[in-house]
């Protein structure tokens, strides 16, 4: 089949990624790496620690700062129109309070993949970052900006939102880039099917001057469960591997409960380290 080219994609979920967060620590106590990582809101947020393989850190500080309310609350959304405090969860906290090591991810082998959404078109907008330079910071806050509850960010010309909306799970997109033996983390358990968004029917409100982002807010279930779909042929075939949780994560978006958030971490810890030996055989170490 000729080389093998080994990815990782891991979906958002808000929270619900500290199950994601569990599973990355099990492989950076491993050695398991990736020749490239694609990420999703969350994904994305919680995969810039494994790509510079700070075990522990995705858990410690949302454990810390999950009850402050300049991380995460109604607080901030008055005030800002930002849900999740950009300030505080974008630059004090990598920068000061629980520094995230960018000379460890600009030295990485992974190649490291964000999902947007483009709110003008309603389409998927993706960037690989060989450093965390640029316009890294602010695309991966655009990636995690969840709408209703988010303003939109500006970046590169572009007008972003979550990446879930439009391409939740991109393995699809991993597969055309060359990435021939994935592992899949979703936040979901087997036999999951997403419903519409109770709040699709504001949507053409809020996005009044956006009608291709309210169409996608609209449809994103049926995109979601394509994808679902399209995951559990490549599982069957042997040609992913999938890792998710055994049973529902009982996590609100905004999860302010430290004993919940620590459940999540553990069951994600737990499905890896039963599966261990499955996933190395898979990537052939």
């Amino acid at each position: 089949m000729g080389n093998i080219k080994t990815g990782l994609v891991l979906e958002g979920g808000a929270m619900r990624g500290m199950f994601t967060a569990g599973v990355l620590d099990v492989f950076i106590e491993n050695g398991i790496d990736f020749d490239g990582l694609i990420g999703v809101s969350a994904g994305a947020c919680f995969g810039c620690s494994y790509q510079s393989w700070q075990k522990g850190r995705t858990y410690r500080y949302n454990i810390k700062y999950c009850r402050d309310k300049r991380y995460c609350s109604f607080r901030n959304l008055i005030l800002t129109g930002d849900m999740y405090g950009k300030k505080f969860c974008y630059y004090d906290l990598p920068e000061k309070l629980d520094v995230f090591d960018k000379e460890a991810f600009n030295n990485s082998r992974m190649k490291f993949y964000i999902v947007a959404t483009d709110v003008e078109t309603g389409k998927p907008v993706y960037r690989s970052f060989d450093k965390a330079e640029g316009d890294f910071t602010e695309f991966m806050r655009a990636s995690a900006s969840m709408p209703f509850v988010s303003r939109i960010v500006r970046v590169g010309g572009k007008k972003l939102l979550d990446g879930g909306i439009s391409d939740s799970i991109p393995l699809e997109y991993f597969e055309k880039e060359g990435y021939n033996r994935n592992i899949v983390v979703t936040t979901r358990e087997l036999g999951y099917t997403k419903e519409k968004n109770p709040l699709s029917p504001i949507a053409p409100l809020v996005y009044a001057r956006y009608p291709n982002m309210a169409k996608a807010i609209a449809e994103r279930h049926i995109m979601y469960n394509r994808q679902l779909e399209y995951i559990a042929e490549r599982e069957k075939s042997g040609e992913v591997l999938v890792i998710r949780p055994e049973k529902p994560l009982e996590l609100k978006h905004a999860e302010h409960d430290e004993e919940k958030l620590r459940v999540a971490y553990e069951s994600g810890r737990a499905v890896a380290e039963k599966r261990l030996a499955e996933i190395k055989k898979f990537l052939g170490i």
